[in-house]
């Protein structure tokens, strides 16, 4: 009977061990895709739920006409929340055909890693879960590459 019950005790704790992965697995899909659309949908409601406030955004734009990329930009919370409100305002910049791609890289209990392809780039954000779920909390980013490993 003891052993049952250790076997018992044992599937149960392997199922809500694979449950909470897949659960994390699909929060963390869940706030990469929320950031996509703060700036493609113009909903900063998605912002307040998915990033931290203590958010560290910092990349870089390639200009074509000066043939080169720009210093680095660095952006906290406040001024993501600025930029959304007006970068797709007339919504112009996005369209059906705009790539959206989030690629998970890692996951664990407390802190993920996922990849965002956007119209504008791509992004790395690196997620913590808090008490209100999944945030990300860093963003490196740059305009689109000229190159990837994907290609």
């Amino acid at each position: 009977m003891r052993i049952l019950i250790i076997l018992l005790s044992l599937t149960f704790s392997i199922h809500t061990i694979a449950q909470d992965k897949e659960n994390a697995i699909k929060n963390v899909e869940a706030a990469a895709n929320n950031y996509i659309d703060v700036f493609y949908k113009v909903d900063t409601t998605l912002a307040y739920k998915s990033i931290h406030k203590d958010l560290r955004k910092v990349g870089w734009y390639y200009d074509g006409r000066k043939q080169e990329y720009s210093g680095k930009l660095e952006m906290p919370f406040d001024q993501l929340i600025d930029l959304a409100k007006k970068w797709n305002a007339t919504g112009k910049r996005v369209t059906d055909k705009s790539p959206r791609k989030v690629k998970i890289l890692e996951v664990s209990d407390k802190i993920a890693v996922a990849k965002v392809t956007a119209v504008w780039g791509i992004d790395y954000l690196n997620m913590v879960n808090t008490n209100e779920g999944w945030k990300i909390i860093n963003i490196i980013w740059q305009s689109k590459p000229k190159f990837s490993l994907e290609d």
